[in-house]
């Protein structure tokens, strides 16, 4: 039988571990919205209609799998500062602020919409995660949540230029 009161984790960090929980629950929400992004992406990826199906199908896929790409990089970096990270469906749900959504039609041009501005929500919680490090310094995270944040703006140009009218 396993041990019910198993040790703390004990991750060796120079960090102080008042300031690692800060940044790790940053993260953790931050995390939370990256997994409703792609799900809300997926989505939309299946879902998507009209005379620019191929091209929004193809970016949709392609966006989707940066952003799930990016969630292991988030929840191991919390791992690396000795804490917990999200543990199911229903801590995603209690931490994410990206809106899902459940319609059963929306048009190509809100899905982009939307998604470019769910993106864009991702930039502000990346920022208060480099704000977090940066207060802890923790400098390991300060700089990679820099090529996340690119990510994510990229993605929000990429779905404002595909939304474009003429």
């Amino acid at each position: 039988m396993a041990n019910a009161n198993p040790a703390p984790l004990a991750t060796p960090t120079d960090l102080n571990r008042n300031d690692t929980r800060t940044v790790a629950d940053a993260l953790n929400a931050s995390l939370a919205d990256c997994y409703a992004l792609y799900l809300k992406t997926k989505n939309f990826h299946w879902h998507v209609s009209g005379p620019h199906f191929r091209d929004y199908h193809l970016l949709l896929d392609d966006q989707a799998t940066q952003i799930l790409d990016v969630t292991d990089a988030i929840a191991e970096r919390v791992r690396k500062t000795g804490n917990l990270t999200l543990r199911s469906i229903g801590d995603i749900a209690r931490r994410q602020t990206i809106k899902d959504n459940d319609a059963e039609f929306v048009t190509a041009a809100d899905m982009l919409a939307e998604l470019r501005e769910d993106n864009l929500k991702l930039v502000e919680s990346f920022r208060t995660v480099k704000e977090a490090a940066e207060d802890a310094k923790d400098n390991a995270t300060s700089g990679i949540v820099d090529e996340w944040t690119d990510q994510a703006e990229e993605r929000a140009w990429f779905l404002f230029e595909a939304s474009r009218k003429g």
